[in-house]
This record gives structure tokens, sequence and C-alpha cells, in this order.
């Protein structure tokens, strides 16, 4: 509280210096003292929600946002109706569908087999230790029902790495990846956290997903923003206890998509339905139209 403090006097003289006309945030503590001193100088605020469970900087901020914006349907959050618009989450418009011979061509790059169904497996940027350690238990399971390959972060890459087979055609180890448009596009089927805005760029993929949520984050918003696209029948969903207790969870719910696809695409069509390619002009629009209020 008191950094909130000394952030608060910072944003006000900041905001004097500068005069914006409209300030914007996305919630996390750091916005706190910003939007506040919005507020008290009575300059309009814009906020973004991109998960399912609105944090208490936000529920704050709500109170007095111009316009709110959201990244998962309206019915699950608290605010004013007639404030707050969901629009999805700004993604790079390098995540959209990729057709066969793109998925091929995707392979390809990574070198992977092209006739072999792909499983990418990731944990965020900086990694997940129990999704890493249930896919090195399980990983001959994994590779018999096609290619894998794992972006484990670089916290935990070292270790895997030599515990793992070298990589091949069948099998790679990443500690991160750039270009994962490219990698996710060419999957068969993903694994990942359950992040609001990996999933809606699995979304905007239309790729068969299984999320495993991380019940330990503040506020559980992952198991909340999982159970948005479970509910819907848009994507699987683990509970990593369980996983970790046996790891074969893991491998059938991958062997549950790759053995039916029909019913695989019919998912990833019911995730589509999330996707907003339009995100990033729809928040833009609500910024300008804040600003416009003011004048």
């Amino acid at each position: 509280m008191f950094l909130v403090g000394i952030g608060l006097l910072q944003s006000l003289v900041k905001m004097i210096l500068w005069r914006p006309d409209v300030v914007f945030t996305k919630g996390g503590y750091v916005c706190l003292p910003v939007g506040v001193a919005a507020k008290l100088l009575r300059i309009p605020l814009v906020i973004h929600d991109s998960d399912a469970h609105p944090g208490l900087t936000n529920r704050i901020l709500a109170k007095w946002a111009t316009f709110i914006a959201t990244g998962a349907p309206l019915e699950y959050y608290p605010y004013d109706a007639k404030r707050t618009t969901y629009v999805g989450i700004p993604i790079d418009t390098k995540f959209q569908p990729f057709s066969s011979d793109a998925q091929r061509a995707a392979k390809g790059e990574w070198g992977i087999v092209s006739d072999k169904s792909l499983i990418v497996i990731t944990g965020g940027g900086l990694g997940a230790a129990r999704v890493n350690r249930a896919v090195a238990q399980s990983l001959k399971k994994l590779q018999r029902l096609g290619s894998v390959v794992l972006v484990a972060g670089a916290g935990q890459y070292d270790t895997l790495r030599a515990e793992l087979p070298p990589d091949s055609n069948r099998f790679q180890l990443y500690p991160f990846v750039t270009k994962m448009h490219s990698l996710l596009g060419a999957a068969d089927v993903v694994v990942t956290r359950a992040g609001a805005t990996t999933i809606l760029e699995l979304a905007a993929l239309q790729k068969p997903t299984i999320l495993i949520p991380n019940a330990k984050l503040t506020g559980g918003h992952q198991l909340k923003n999982a159970a948005v696209y479970e509910e819907a029948g848009a994507t699987i969903v683990l509970n990593e206890d369980a996983m970790e207790a046996d790891t074969d969870i893991l491998v059938e719910a991958v062997r549950s998509i790759l053995d039916d696809p029909k019913d695989a695409q019919a998912m990833a069509k019911r995730f589509s339905a999330f996707s907003k390619p339009n995100a990033a002009k729809d928040v833009a629009r609500m910024i300008l139209k804040a600003r416009k209020r003011k004048l």
C-alpha cells in the first residue's frame, strides 16, 4: 500500500506534465495508482480485463471507468453493462487458421514429419514444471500418438535436456519459441496453460486444445478462464493434480482428440467462435470515443 501511495503521487505528477486525453489500463496492481490519478484529474479512463475473473485493480477502477472492455463474454463480469463491451483480446494477426497445405509446410519448417500428428505442449514463457514432468514421464506413450514438441521454459530446459531424447523429427525440446504462431499452426493438438491471451490465440487458429489451468495463480483466474471454454464444449480441461498423479490422463486426452478428427474439428469450430479478430480496433475505438467525450 505504501508503494501504491508513492505510485499515485508519481502518476499525478506525470499526468499533470503530460496532460493525456485518455488513460488506458490493463489491470494489475501497477495500474491502480495510474487509474486513481486519472479519476482525480478527471481524465477519461478505459480499462480492459483479459481474464474471466476480474482482478482487484479492475474491480476498483471499473467504478470510474468511462468504458470497460472484456476478454470473455459479459456474463462472467460484475461490470455495468451500459459501459462494458465484450471485445476479446488483441492478438497478432498471424494467429489465424492454417490450411492443410500451410500446416504441412509449417511442420516442415520445424523439421517435423509431415504425415504424423503433431502434439505441441507449452507451459508459457516461464514453463510449467508439473506439466513438464508429466510429459517427461509419458513421452514414450505420447510419441506412439504422434510427434511431440515441448516448450519447457528456460528455467527447466537444462534439466529436461539431460533427461529426454535428443531432438529429432519425432521429438523436440525448446526453452522458448519466438515464432509461436508457426509452431501452434503446425500442431494437430495443443496442450497448454489457461492464460487468457494464449487461449484466444488458439481460438483464432481453430486448434483442438487441452487446457491445464494453474490453480495456484491469483484468484484462481486460470481455472475460471478454462471453465468458460469447457462449458461451451470448446476445449478439454484437465485437473493438474489428477494429471500429476496419473499421467495417463494426459495421454488419453490427447488420444481422444487424435482418434476422432471429426469431433476434434467440431470442438475447434466451437472454440473459434470466441475469436475476436477486430479486438484491437474495437479497443482503439473505445479509447477514441472516450477522448471525444472529454472534448
